[in-house]
């Protein structure tokens, strides 16, 4: 099958309880020692692996089947001793999966469900050579294959030609995002003055929970720091963080522990927190689609949800090609005490 849909539409629980269904019938009389790996689910970062298997845990806590993620940037040791006690579903990202599988601590032999997600994400990084080898380790003959992708580019149709036959494709709003359910906002606002206008904005009981995006990871260092500073509960979440303080930070997050989680784009795409109350966009991204992938973060399963950016003078041609991507004019506010 061959899946393109926006962030935000359900795409984990669409892969996830069919292949735990499938699997659940054939292990109940298995040695769970023994058995392979049965199913592969491939992920560009290491944040949504992490998810992924969070989510088989869950929907699959009483079938009695087990998972395991692999991931780089932490000691492979943990990952290699749960892969030898046995695994029926494996989730990972291509770098460390490969490595294990050089060192023969992966065979993929058996697997009969093959997932990659998110794929344009992992063509943007370079990922599909490495997308092919892990392809070429698994059974051609009754493997079923499921790729999705909130984008169809020429590249990754090639790649679905090359690993899929005869895919049934499903389209979910190709054309238009699934903004339905945000409301949307800009501020024009001068750069020394977005600090003073998040902090006024923050000071709104009616954020419950905000994720702030900023261009850099110095600069979401910056923007943490002076919100502590002021009293207000938040954490960082970027590459140059620790895979630990990361998931710490997304765990306090998650848990209401923290109010505010300020976060370059390595959270941009397929983050699952609930009751993400406000979407505040520090900088514009340089890339349009990113808008949308952000934004995507609130008014999760049908839910309400606020985006708010700020925009400097010089990011008006951002704004413009954001408008572009998303076909309709966001709500400009200009008249504003921070606009000076």
């Amino acid at each position: 099958m061959l899946g393109c849909a926006r962030t935000g539409t359900g795409k984990t629980a669409a892969f996830a309880l069919p292949t735990l269904q499938r699997l659940d019938r054939d292990s109940r009389h298995q040695n769970k020692a023994r058995r392979p790996i049965k199913a592969l689910a491939v992920l560009p970062t290491r944040e949504l692996a992490i998810q992924i298997n969070e989510s088989f845990k869950i929907y699959g806590k009483y079938t009695g089947l087990s998972s395991t993620v692999i991931y780089g940037g932490v000691g492979q040791n943990p990952q290699v001793r749960k892969l030898k006690r046995g695994v029926d579903i494996v989730v990972a990202t291509p770098g460390r999966l490969l490595d294990l599988m050089r060192q023969g601590h992966v065979n993929l032999s058996k697997v009969e469900v093959l997932i990659l997600d998110e794929c344009d994400r992992m063509l943007d990084m370079g990922f599909i050579r490495d997308i092919r080898k892990i392809v070429k380790r698994t059974p051609r003959e009754n493997r079923q294959t499921l790729l999705f992708s909130a984008t169809i580019p020429r590249e990754i149709i090639k790649l679905a030609d090359n690993i899929q036959q005869d895919p049934y494709e499903i389209n979910i709003s190709p054309g238009k995002p699934t903004l339905d359910n945000i409301k949307q906002a800009v501020f024009l606002i001068s750069k020394k003055r977005k600090q003073a206008l998040l902090q006024d904005l923050l000071a709104d009981s009616d954020v419950k929970k905000a994720l702030v995006f900023t261009r850099t990871k110095r600069g979401a260092n910056r923007v943490v720091k002076k919100l502590q500073r002021k009293g207000v509960s938040a954490q960082p979440i970027h590459g140059n963080k620790s895979q630990s303080a990361r998931q710490r930070a997304l765990k306090k997050f998650r848990r209401g522990k923290i109010r505010v989680l300020v976060a370059t784009d390595v959270a941009s795409r397929g983050l699952d927190v609930d009751d993400i109350s406000h979407v505040i966009q520090y900088d514009l991204p340089d890339v349009p689609k990113t808008y949308v992938h952000r934004i995507g973060r609130t008014a999760r399963a049908g839910a309400g949800g606020i985006a708010i950016s700020f925009c400097e003078q010089t990011a008006r041609q951002k704004l413009k090609a954001i408008e572009k991507e998303i076909h309709m004019r966001v709500k400009t506010i200009e008249n504003h005490p921070y606009n000076n």
